[in-house]
């Protein structure tokens, strides 16, 4: 009967998803939604952004074995990214009207910094999504009782989420986020209302994990334990900043308003939802230790699932792997497409095949996503990784070379060109050197990158200029304003001079 309860479901799904492919009738449309979306749907798909596979299955499981220090990462860093993107990104990128991150980068400095940024984000992508598909493989894996493989699941699941993003963009992932954060938030609600009756009580389950130091946010201890732990955190934290879903969820927006209170709300009730997975995985060792810590030593990625199909019923289970679906489907697809505009846009459009009709472009968009797909299916059936790690890991590339010249760009007006190239060239080089070299070491090697790509951009933006000329000197709001007013429609480069804005003056 579940797997039924589950085909159904996702026949639903890839109905909507294919309904909202009515919608797109241009690039912009299949991109950002034709910047229409209302605050509601903002609200969920950014909070969609990160519930899914690792939330419910690598979360709740790195929590029940190392405590909140264990998860400072994700939700702490995840949140504080969406709310922090909202505050002091929205709004100034939401003005530039571009339809990638990318073309950010292209404009305040060069199309080589567009290159190596793009490149950078595409494959910060490739952990990520194949996180979610092999949290798909699992769940098939799980309500079929073992007749479906994982890989076999693996397979299925990308097939069904490639299906309704390449036809329906960003339209099907924003329409099916909203029906998905409806399921989420009341299964996850309902299955926590269970499991804690079995428990004696929310209370109780939250006295037994302070007891047992679970509860624990900051770790004890000197300069060698509070190291990792910042790097834990700034690498979720910043390092998603500069990333096209986050982006594509801004730009979506009707208005600049509604994109920073969408961000804000959607990445506030993410922290708030991303607590109940763990609770339910915590009260699963109270319920029966022997089982679960047995479990938590093989895979304790099936702390959950095992938890739900053996001490729920039926009614309970469809819940719960309907929530489960929905977190991991919703994500996967907007992740899925985030790399695949950034590809077509900023390397595709820009570099090889440069007078594409908006029809062209729209094709190989979704040619691209189905490329993309293919790829990180792959990646997925030969990972051993854990869905939690995979996830971890996608963000230490982009915080080392492209949030820097992202947030100097956009805050401080000598940033310049020069210091951009310097920031990625110093912080991918000293971030590749340290993971040769000592990875495990006390410094974390994206942290060390960070530190090396703030100081490439001081050091590169206040030498003087030998490597590109310097950009125009006029005062940020003023080259904001040039630019929100002059691109309608799809932001491009200036005819003569492709590289950077024209200045006003």
């Amino acid at each position: 009967m579940l797997i039924w309860f589950v085909v159904l479901y996702l026949l639903l799904s890839i109905g909507i998803g294919l309904y909202a492919s009515t919608r797109v009738h241009s690039a912009k449309d299949f991109a950002v939604a034709g910047r229409h979306l209302p605050l509601p749907i903002v609200t969920a798909t950014v909070f969609a952004t990160w519930f899914g596979a690792e939330t419910v299955l690598g979360i709740s499981a790195t929590f029940v074995k190392e405590g909140l220090h264990g998860v400072v990462a994700d939700p702490f860093g995840a949140s504080l990214c969406l709310i922090l993107a909202g505050l002091f990104f929205a709004r100034k990128l939401y003005r530039m009207n571009l339809l990638t991150i990318g073309d950010y980068y292209r404009l305040r400095y060069n199309q080589t910094v567009e290159l190596v940024a793009t490149l950078c984000i595409v494959i910060s992508y490739l952990g990520w999504v194949s996180a979610q598909i092999m949290a798909l493989g699992l769940v098939f894996n799980v309500v079929s009782g073992g007749e479906v493989s994982q890989p076999v699941g693996m397979v299925i699941g990308a097939a069904i989420v490639l299906t309704y993003t390449m036809f329906g963009g960003m339209w099907s992932v924003a329409l099916l986020d909203f029906v998905q954060m409806t399921v989420i938030m009341g299964g996850m609600l309902f299955i926590g209302y269970l499991i804690s009756d079995m428990t004696g009580g929310v209370g109780a389950v939250l006295a037994h994990a302070q007891a047992a130091g679970k509860l624990d946010l900051f770790p004890h201890g000197d300069y060698s334990v509070w190291v990792p732990f910042v790097g834990a955190w700034l690498t979720m934290m910043l390092g998603s900043i500069p990333q096209q879903d986050v982006f594509q969820r801004i730009t979506s927006a009707k208005d600049e308003k509604t994109a920073v209170r969408g961000s804000v709300m959607g990445g506030s009730i993410y922290f708030a939802f991303a607590f109940v997975p763990m609770f339910l995985a915590y009260a699963a060792t109270m319920i029966d230790p022997a089982v679960f810590d047995s479990l938590l030593i093989e895979d304790s990625q099936l702390v959950l699932p095992t938890l739900i199909l053996n001490y729920t019923p039926l009614f309970a289970q469809v819940i719960f792997f309907g929530a489960l679906l929905s977190a991991i489907m919703s994500c996967s697809s907007a992740t899925l497409l985030a790399p695949s505009v950034a590809f077509t846009e900023n390397i595709l459009k820009h570099f090889v095949f440069k007078n594409m009709s908006d029809q062209q472009f729209l094709r190989a968009m979704r040619i691209t996503v189905l490329c993309f797909g293919t790829v990180v299916l792959g990646v997925a059936l030969d990972s051993e990784a854990s869905i939690f790690k995979m996830v971890e890991n996608a963000y230490k590339i982009t915080l080392v070379a492209a949030f820097v010249p992202l947030a100097f760009g956009l805050y401080w007006k000598r940033a310049s060109t020069q210091g951009a190239i310097f920031a990625m060239t110093l912080g991918l080089s000293s971030w590749i050197l340290m993971e040769v070299v000592n990875p495990e070491g006390i410094w974390p090697p994206q942290l060390v990158g960070l530190i090396a790509s703030f100081a490439g951009m001081v050091m590169g933006s206040l030498l003087p200029q030998v490597i590109a000329k310097r950009l125009p000197s006029e005062p940020e709001h003023a080259w904001l304003h040039h630019h929100a007013a002059s691109h309608t429609e799809h932001v491009a480069p200036h005819p003569h001079h492709p590289s950077r804005p024209e200045s006003p003056r």
